[in-house]
């Protein structure tokens, strides 16, 4: 596998375009009942490619990835040759980005001797989509990158 299996709660949600994925296979609703009763080995290998066929999908569509934590905010921008990255540090420890009020204050006093940017970019060091999972993986998530756009005006 490339990635990893999808939960069951993101199967659930793709099972129309699970139920396509087993049709272009030529595989009916009774067919892999039975799959999933008599080959499990066959039935894992199924839900293994679908998953790496979703992920390279959204992975391939993503442009802006966001982690927030306590007092860090990795803000990353994904082209196809580099990955753009924001780090914000709260230096107040006192304030949490994970505070809707706190975090609210932090966008409307961007410019503050408590904040601290940096901004850097550089080239894929594995395969993009590998490199994107893996941030997904450690917390990351996707975003439209508003908050990217806006940190990047403000800091350049």
């Amino acid at each position: 596998m490339k990635y990893r299996q999808l939960t069951k709660e993101q199967f659930l949600e793709l099972h129309k375009e699970f139920s396509k994925f087993l049709a272009t296979q030529q595989i009916d609703v009774k067919e892999w009942e039975t799959i999933k009763k008599e080959k499990p080995a066959m039935a894992e290998e199924e839900l293994n490619i679908f998953s790496d066929v979703v992920w390279e999908d959204v992975l391939t569509k993503t442009k802006f990835l966001e982690h927030i934590s306590k007092n860090d905010i990795n803000l990353f921008k994904c082209s196809s040759k580099e990955i753009i990255r924001i780090y914000i540090k709260l230096k107040d420890p006192s304030k949490s980005f994970l505070d809707k009020n706190d975090f609210n204050w932090f966008l409307k006093n961007p410019v503050n001797e408590n904040i601290d940017y940096f901004k850097a970019s550089k080239k894929y060091s594995q395969e993009r989509n590998i490199e994107l999972f893996n941030l997904i993986e450690m917390g990351s998530v996707i975003s439209k990158g508003d908050l990217f756009n806006a940190i990047s005006q403000l800091i350049q």
